[in-house]
C-alpha cells in the first residue's frame, strides 16, 4: 500500500455550514460538489467530511442513527456517491468520519438493547445495576458534564455514555459489535471512500471493572485516565487493521484523546499495523489550567514558548517512528487567530504566521474550512450558543456548582467554544456571506 497521505494536505468540511445549494439554510452534499473546484484550487489533496449519516442531531451528527444512510438535510446516498466520484475525478481523495465509540439512542441496536435484559442486543452496550443506594455504578463523568451513566426505568439499570445521554457507548468487548463496525467500514470503502478520521477512537476499550476514581475533590463526577487508552485498545485497532484497513489503499487518523507521545508511537508505528496518524490534544490544551474542576473552560493566557516546546517534542518523538498530524483548527476548536492571535488589527499577519508554522512542520496538515481565509470567532450572547457542550457546562459550572461566574464562563466560551468553528463559511460579502440564499 502507498503512503500518499504523507504528501497530502487535508481540507476538513463541516457540511452543515459549508455551502447550501438549495436555499434551506443548511449546508448539503450538493453544495460541497459545487465547491470542489475551489478546494482543488487551494491545493488540497484529501477532503475530510464530518458526519453526514442519518442522525437526530443531538450532537450535530456525532449521534448516528443509521450508518448506511445520509441525513435527509444533507441529501441522499446517491448524492454521496456522486460526491465520491466527483472528488476522484479531480484527482483528490475523500475520507469520512467513523463514529463508533457510541451510537445514537435512536439507533436500532440501542432501541432493541433497552427493551429487556435478555434482549440479544443488550450486550451491544454497557448496562450496569445501580449501587445499593440507587446511585450510578461509579463516579465517571460525561465529557459533556454530569454523570456518564443514565438510568433507564424500563429495566432498572444504567447505561454508559461518555458524551450526551443520547450517545450510548458501544461495547467493543462484544465481538458482534466489532463485526458490525467492520461491515459498515467495508460498505463505504467499497463505494470508494479512501479512509477514515476515527472519532474518539482512544475510548473504545473500557476498563470493564468500572473502578471509581479516587479523589479528594468535592466533584460528584470525574473525567480522567479511565476514559481512554483502555486495556484492549490496541488489540481492537490491530484487529480492525487486519480485517479491514489492510485490504484497502487508505489513510487513517485517530482522535486519540488522552494520548502522549509514547501512546502515539503505539498507534502509528508502521510495524504495529494500526493507524497512520493520530490527533493529539496536548498543544491545544496549553491555554487550559490543568486540574481545574472547570475543565477546558478554566483558561490561562496563551504561552508561545509552551506551544513551541509541545510541537518540538512531538516532532522529535515521531521523527523515526510514526507520523504527525498537524492542525490548529477543526470543528471542535475555535478560530486560532482569535484564540491565540490578534483578530482585530493583525488578522492577516496572524493567519499567515500560523499557516507558516503548520505547513513547515513534518506531518500531514489539516486545514479547516475558513481557516484559509482567516475566519475569526464570533461575538455571541450566551443564549445564542447552540453547542450541547456549552449548554451543559453552563448549567453545571455556573448554575449548579457555582465554580465559575457567568462573566468568566462567557469570556471562556468566547475564546474556546466550539460554535465559533461552526458558523457559515464566508464565500463573499453578500448577505449571509454567500453561504445560503435562505436563512442560515
Amino acid at each position: 500500500m502507498g503512503e500518499w497521505w504523507k504528501e497530502a494536505v487535508v481540507y476538513q468540511i463541516y457540511p452543515r455550514s459549508f455551502y447550501d445549494s438549495n436555499g434551506d439554510g443548511f449546508g448539503d452534499l450538493q453544495g460541497i460538489i459545487q465547491k470542489l473546484d475551489y478546494i482543488k484550487y487551494l491545493g488540497a489533496d484529501v477532503i475530510w467530511l464530518c458526519p453526514v449519516f442519518d442522525s437526530p442531531q443531538d450532537d450535530n451528527g456525532y449521534d448516528i442513527r443509521d450508518y448506511r444512510k445520509m441525513y435527509e438535510k444533507f441529501g441522499t446516498n446517491e448524492d454521496m456517491c456522486q460526491l465520491i466520484d466527483e472528488v476522484h475525478q479531480r484527482g483528490m481523495k475523500i475520507i469520512m468520519d467513523l463514529v463508533v465509540n457510541h451510537t445514537s439512542d435512536e439507533h436500532p441496536w440501542f432501541m432493541e438493547s433497552r427493551k429487556a435484559k435478555e434482549n440479544p442486543y443488550r450486550e451491544y452496550f454497557f448496562w450496569k445495576d445501580p449501587k445499593p443506594d440507587g446511585r450510578e455504578p461509579n463516579n465517571w463523568g460525561s465529557i459533556f458534564s454530569g454523570s456518564a451513566w443514565e438510568f433507564d426505568e424500563r429495566t432498572g439499570q444504567y447505561y454508559l455514555h461518555y458524551f450526551s445521554k443520547k450517545q450510548p457507548d458501544l461495547n467493543w468487548e462484544n465481538e458482534a459489535v466489532r463485526r458490525e463496525v467492520y461491515d459498515l467500514m467495508r460498505y463505504w470503502m467499497d463505494k470508494g471512500v479512501d479512509g477514515w478520521r476515527m472519532d474518539v477512537i482512544g475510548s473504545i476499550s473500557k476498563h470493564i471493572d468500572f473502578p471509581d476514581y479516587e479523589t479528594n475533590e468535592h466533584r460528584s463526577y470525574i473525567v480522567g485516565p479511565y476514559h481512554s487508552n483502555g486495556p484492549r485498545l490496541h488489540e481492537f485497532i490491530q484487529e480492525m487493521n487486519r480485517e479491514v484497513l489492510s485490504k484497502y489503499d487508505c489513510m487513517t487518523v485517530g482522535e486519540a484523546n488522552g494520548s502522549d507521545v509514547e501512546e502515539a508511537k503505539r498507534y502509528t508505528d508502521a510495524s504495529r499495523n494500526e493507524l497512520n496518524m493520530i490527533f493529539t490534544f496536548e498543544h491545544m490544551d496549553i491555554d487550559t489550567e490543568q486540574g481545574s474542576p472547570n475543565g477546558k473552560w478554566q483558561f490561562k493566557p496563551f504561552d508561545l514558548i509552551a506551544l513551541k516546546k509541545v510541537l518540538t517534542r512531538w516532532q522529535t518523538a515521531l521523527m523515526d517512528v510514526g507520523w504527525n498530524s498537524l492542525y490548529f483548527e477543526n470543528h471542535d476548536q475555535p478560530r486560532v487567530i482569535s484564540r491565540w492571535g490578534n483578530d482585530a488589527s493583525l488578522r492577516k499577519q496572524c493567519a499567515k504566521a500560523f499557516a507558516t508554522v503548520l505547513h513547515g512542520l513534518k506531518g500531514t496538515p489539516y486545514i479547516y474550512q475558513g481557516e484559509e481565509i482567516g475566519m475569526v470567532n464570533s461575538d455571541f450572547p450566551l443564549d445564542m450558543y447552540e453547542d450541547l457542550e456549552i449548554k451543559n457546562a453552563y448549567q453545571e459550572l455556573v448554575i449548579e456548582n457555582q465554580t465559575m461566574t457567568e462573566e468568566d464562563f462567557l469570556k471562556a466560551v468566547g475564546q474556546k467554544g466550539r460554535d465559533h468553528a461552526r458558523t457559515p463559511m464566508q464565500w463573499d460579502d453578500s448577505q449571509h456571506a454567500g453561504f445560503t440564499a435562505g436563512e442560515p
